[in-house]
């Protein structure tokens, strides 16, 4: 009978939990270059809000992805 790998485990939580904060902010960063497209640091923000986005959904992806393979394997 296999048992869960621990360590794995502990990384893809790691990569949750990383995610987490990213999930929350990366779309309120978004939000906020949108209402502000006539302020001169709209394209510095858009873009910082588009990078923790997909961060977070790599993070999650990968996490995710972690967590089943110390789950499964």
């Amino acid at each position: 009978m296999k048992h869960t790998n621990k360590k794995i485990l502990s990384t893809g939580i790691k990569y949750l939990a990383g995610a987490l904060p990213l999930v929350l902010i990366g779309p309120s960063i978004l939000f906020t270059a949108f209402n502000n497209q006539d302020h001169p640091l709209y394209i510095a923000v858009l873009i910082l809000g588009i990078i923790a986005t997909f961060a977070a959904i790599f993070l999650m992806f990968k996490g995710i992805m972690t967590v089943v393979k110390a789950l499964f394997d």
